[in-house]
């Protein structure tokens, strides 16, 4: 069997030969093709972990000689998506010379500024401390990955031994240390002292292992890997349980999500204490293994191994002390046990910061966990974005993964306190952090949007997603909803049928937001419909629809969602849109604008009872939004154009030429409003109207 065809059982093998072809003898365009891949497959590498690189001939500008020039996944780059522009191209030549002026491990942090004095390609992305990693190897391409199977070899007390004898001599060891020169210097050395290897393992880190083509890299990388994790799988359970066996029962699926959608807001307003904070949930089968394990109260203060994990996840998580079946209806009593658990969490990680600090560390950063464990029930995340948040849950999982590998074959070792926190506060990293672009105005909020799939209510999400926010959408028409949904990524937007009448669907909605995002900050009523008719043709029937959509519906989703903001404690917004005609009486309307205006007194009188939790209440008036707009389709624009005597066609233009301002209302427009109430600058303001409506005096407020 040629090694194309050979069958992998732990990793996906994913090398198209067709598309090696495609890109011939471009190196680079191979790198990121192997990169991707890679990076494709989380058994292989996380999101933001690992690097790869290659080395190719040049042309020097200025000497129009050939010279080696290393290509590297530049700082803060994911291989799994690695384009071109985040490579870093530098002159070889020059990085080894990097040799002549190093001063030793006490002047490492020195040597990364040195890097950027050896760029190549000018377009390079910032190069990352793993550049002279790469560039001391003599091979010409190179893989860096944290294989959760590998690591677990590297992170156990017996690593080195079962290294030797795994790979019988063909894997280098180098113990652990903080990444940089020195340890690209041991690497180097690494393979003088052993020639013929195939990889070298890190100590508590990862693996490196390498080609002289692209795909021999590739497959060097997949063999190993393969190779460590059939190694794990024939030790799982062998010398004990895993894990030391089974201590505590999972509840059915759909009681865990239950129990993590009522307690959810609670831990994301106390984790939030610090800075507003976005979450995930996950019940995967890998954590519900470690956290009802009896091995859990040993192995999670142990923190995590891989630098990679710890600085995603916090240097270890937050346990629940709370049965899985507990009842979560008194909200107060839970609140209070759960901040009793929160306020200790704080006090040991403020007491690891002070014990380990040095005299030139940033100050203490959030003290609050990033990772919460219940057992029987799953894992939270939270983090400043849904993106980031489920990264972390990912990481926890490569560290769950670590340290199951570990136990079974040997015993788990995690990273030295002082190690993890050299780590975590190094000023590289900070400054690393202090380069982040800034957050956007919503970048923290979760929004939920009824009447979500069209017209003004997906202006509004895609207003919203587009200042940070995750938007939670609802509707009653599944092809739009589908469709509204596909427009956003799996971190920005998500959706769910529902139909504002029924409180069954509200609460079962807003519970999917929560098991998606953590909460809810935001709340958009839009959801609605709009009948046009004279009095003695409006039947019972429809002004109990107009009722019942418009007013109950409101009603009814703001009542279930303030349950959240209330458990949240941080705030909120609710923004309902109503209309023009909630304030002016015109012809053939008197069941919408009765329902209307009842819609701006409920906003009102909520304004009035949740001040006081700092939820805000206000009012979007709309008025003649005829583009992308669903209420204009059917029967209503034929209503309105009778009741003036015109055309359809004509409408836009009559609306248009009645305003002070002579203007078209677009949905955009009604976004805008939203977006000005809940964008940061009128976090004062609550209780008010906004009409947006090209200017209609008869509707002014005062």
């Amino acid at each position: 069997m040629s090694v194309s065809e050979k069958s992998f059982k732990h990793v996906n093998y994913l090398w198209d030969k067709e598309k090696e072809k495609e890109l011939g003898d471009d190196q680079v365009a191979l790198l990121l093709y192997r990169s991707n891949i890679l990076g494709s497959d989380l058994r292989i590498t996380n999101y933001g972990g690992g690097n790869t690189s290659c080395k190719t001939m040049e042309i020097d500008p200025l000497t129009k000689e050939k010279t080696e020039v290393m290509w590297i996944k530049g700082s803060g780059g994911d291989i799994g998506t690695l384009k071109r522009s985040g490579l870093a191209g530098l002159y070889q030549e020059k990085l080894h010379s990097l040799k002549n002026v190093y001063r030793g491990l006490e002047f490492e942090d020195e040597m990364v500024g040195l890097f950027n004095h050896c760029i190549y390609d000018l377009d390079s992305k910032a190069p990352s401390i793993d550049t002279p990693l790469h560039a001391f190897l003599p091979f010409k391409h190179i893989d860096h990955l944290h294989p959760d199977a590998a690591i677990a070899i590297a992170a156990s007390k017996d690593g080195e031994k079962i290294t030797q004898e795994l790979f019988e001599g063909q894997i280098a060891w180098v113990p652990w240390q903080r990444p940089g020169f020195d340890i690209a210097l041991k690497l180097e050395k690494a393979v003088q002292d052993n020639p013929g290897i195939r990889g070298i393992m890190l100590g508590g880190h990862g693996l490196f292992t390498w080609g002289d083509t692209a795909y021999e890299c590739y497959i060097n990388s997949l063999e190993v890997i393969e190779k460590a994790s059939q190694y794990l799988e024939d030790n799982y359970g062998k010398s004990r349980p895993v894990f030391g066996g089974q201590r505590v029962q999972s509840l059915e699926a759909d009681q865990r999500q239950d129990q993590a959608a009522k307690i959810a807001p609670i831990l994301r307003g106390l984790a939030s204490s610090y800075n507003r904070m976005v979450g995930t949930f996950t019940d995967d089968a890998r954590v519900l293994e470690f956290i009802n394990s009896h091995d859990l109260d040993k192995l999670a203060p142990l923190g995590t191994s891989c630098p990679d994990h710890f600085l995603r996840t916090k240097i270890r998580p937050l346990v629940l002390d709370i049965p899985a079946d507990y009842d979560l209806s008194d909200g107060a009593a839970l609140k209070e046990k759960l901040e009793v658990e929160f306020q200790k969490y704080r006090e040991y990680y403020v007491n690891y910061y002070e014990d380990h600090k040095h005299p030139n560390s940033p100050g203490v950063r959030d003290s609050n966990p990033v990772i919460i464990l219940w057992p029987g029930i799953g894992m939270f995340s939270y983090a400043k974005d849904k993106q980031t948040s489920r990264v972390a849950s990912e990481f926890y999982i490569n560290a769950i993964n670590v340290m199951k590998g570990a136990e079974a074959i040997s015993e788990y070792v995690a990273l030295p306190l002082q190690e993890a926190f050299d780590i975590e506060y190094w000023l590289l990293e900070e400054a690393k952090l202090q380069r982040m672009p800034k957050e956007k105005p919503l970048s923290r909020k979760i929004a939920f949007v009824t009447g979500g799939a069209g017209g003004i209510g997906k202006a509004i999400a895609d207003r919203l997603a587009a200042e940070g926010a995750c938007v939670f959408i609802t509707d009653i028409n599944k092809d739009n909803l589908d469709a509204a949904v596909a427009t956003y990524n799996r971190d920005t937007g998500a959706g769910t049928l529902m139909d504002v009448t029924s409180m069954a669907d509200i609460e079962r909605a807003l519970k999917e937001t929560i098991l998606k995002f953590g909460g809810v900050d935001v709340v958009v009523n839009c959801a609605g419909l709009a009948i046009s008719k004279p009095i003695d043709q409006t039947s019972e029937k429809e002004w109990d629809l107009l009722q019942d959509v418009l007013v109950k519906g409101q009603f009814a989703v703001s009542k279930a969602a303030v349950a959240i903001l209330r458990a949240q404690n941080k705030g909120g917004d609710i923004i309902n849109i109503a209309s023009k005609n909630a304030l002016v009486s015109g012809p053939n309307n008197v069941g919408y604008g009765t329902a209307k205006a009842a819609q701006v007194h409920m906003s009102r009188l909520l304004a009035a009872e949740l001040g006081p939790d700092k939820i805000r209440v206000n009012v979007v008036n709309p008025d003649a939004v005829i583009e992308g707009s669903k209420i204009w389709e059917g029967a209503w624009a034929a209503g309105r154009a009778k009741a003036y005597g015109i055309s359809i066609e004509e409408l836009p233009a009559f609306y248009a030429k009645r305003t002070i301002m002579n203007e078209i209302i677009s949905t955009a427009d009604i976004a805008s409003a939203v977006f000005a109430f809940v964008g940061g600058d009128l976090s004062k303001s609550t209780g008010n109207i906004l009409n947006v409506d090209g200017g209609v005096a008869a509707a002014f407020v005062r």
